[in-house]
């Protein structure tokens, strides 16, 4: 599922807390965003006609909750950026990252850390 930056922001919310109402969400996003709120009530009903979120009927309101997973989405997403831009694989994508100096000290033990494990589950 295609979901757009801003779309992603809402869901981010909803992903944090659900199910909130449209109101909710638009207090959620007014401190980091500078959206009118028939901006925010768009991205949501564009969410739902998506089917990434449902909206149950609370008395005169909506309430909001995701059906797409985070963690669903996060993976797309990574696959789509590592087919666009490396061929599907990982390794040009950490060396382009290590070319630029990009990669902290952390980065690396969390890297050699996780490569251990691989190769301790490979085995």
């Amino acid at each position: 599922m295609q979901i757009s930056e801003a779309e992603s922001l809402v869901m981010d919310v909803l992903w944090r807390r659900h199910p909130q109402s449209a109101e909710e969400v638009i207090a959620a996003l007014a401190d980091s965003q500078q959206w009118q709120e028939a901006t925010i009530k768009t991205l949501l009903n564009r969410l739902l006609n998506k089917g990434a979120v449902r909206a149950d009927k609370d008395g005169r309101r909506y309430l909001y909750a995701p059906v797409l997973k985070r963690e669903d989405w996060v993976m797309g997403e990574s696959r789509s950026l590592l087919d666009r831009l490396f061929d599907g694989r990982v390794a040009p994508l950490v060396a382009h990252f290590s070319e630029q100096r990009k990669l902290s000290r952390k980065d690396i033990a969390d890297l050699r850390k996780l490569l251990d494990e691989l190769d301790d589950d490979t085995h």
